[in-house]
């Protein structure tokens, strides 16, 4: 055998790889939404709807800066009625001469705001309880689950119409009547997802070393089990986009003059035949953007699932 000899002058050493105690390869260490971000990229489905999303979204927050300079105020009469679209009014007028072009850009902001808040009431409610019932079972798991299994029975559509009938018909109450009839679901997903984490070592760990509950909850139970809430939330948007709709095109809803994609629908119900372009519209922003949000938490689905390989 030959001795080692040392490398001579003017070439580089040898650049050795770590390796870890198996032999493997170290690689540097990546987290579950390391891998979530990486997986999500991947699906291209998902991208186009958050895509999409970015645009509707950018376009309604932004319509105070465009829409009154290049086009018109959504609720002003000041042009002829049932045009058709053109270069001036690219989604033609309605009945009363309004451009419909801002009041598809204005009613997104409804629609989505309901949607967004609506969605953030029951997520709230949902943590709340589906914690509450899945961590101390019992009585409280009893009770929680029995008062959702209540709201379960109910028509969802239907419940919310007689809550806005005690309320009375507004913006503020159709996302408070939505957001009150969406904890059921969350809850129930939660609950299932953390009876399965409170399972696992780290959390008996935990319990030995004394921590509180809350910091158990907090801390070592919850970030692993918010996963489902994540995609049934993001989902959830998407149906309570829909939900806001059906309420305003019953009447029961956002109110004239206020703009609103199911406020267009029903006022251009009966015009389906003489200008249809007064339900093409607003029915195809309504599609496209549920849609984005379906997509999107269809994408997260798969991006938070451990099973998933890259």
């Amino acid at each position: 055998m030959h001795p080692p000899t040392e490398p001579s002058e003017g070439t580089a050493p040898i650049q050795v790889e770590s390796t870890q105690p198996g032999g493997a390869a170290a690689r540097p260490s990546r987290t579950l939404w390391g891998d979530a971000i990486i997986r999500l990229r991947k699906n291209k489905l998902a991208i186009a709807g958050l895509i999409w999303l970015v645009i509707v979204v950018t376009a309604v927050l932004s319509a105070d800066l465009w829409v009154p300079k290049y086009f018109a105020n959504p609720i002003s009469t000041e042009f002829a009625s049932l045009e058709s679209p053109s270069a001036a009014h690219p989604f033609g007028t309605d009945r009363i001469g309004r451009d419909a072009f801002s009041r598809v850009v204005y009613g997104g902001r409804v629609s989505l705001a309901v949607g967004v808040l609506a969605v953030s009431i029951s997520v709230v409610i949902g943590l709340l309880l589906g914690t509450l019932a899945a961590y101390y079972g019992g009585f409280w798991d009893a009770m929680i689950m029995r008062t959702a299994d209540i709201f379960f029975a109910f028509p969802y559509t239907l419940f919310a119409i007689v809550l806005l009938a005690i309320l009375g018909p507004s913006f503020w109450n159709v996302f408070i009547a939505i957001g009150i009839l969406g904890w059921p679901s969350i809850a129930r997903v939660l609950r299932s997802s953390i009876l399965s984490v409170k399972e696992n070592e780290y959390v008996d760990a935990a319990h030995a070393m004394g921590a509180s509950n809350w910091r158990i909850m907090t801390r070592h139970i919850l970030p692993n089990a918010i996963a489902p809430i994540i995609v049934y939330g993001t989902m959830s948007v998407g149906g309570a986009i829909l939900t806001e709709a059906a309420l305003s095109f019953l009447g029961m809803g956002v109110q004239a003059p206020t703009p609103s994609w199911g406020v267009m629908l029903s006022e251009a119900k009966s015009l389906m035949v003489a200008a249809p372009w007064l339900t093409v519209y607003p029915g195809f922003a309504i599609l496209t953007t549920v849609l984005a949000f379906v997509l999107i938490g269809d994408g997260l689905r798969d991006a938070l699932d451990v099973k998933m390989k890259d």
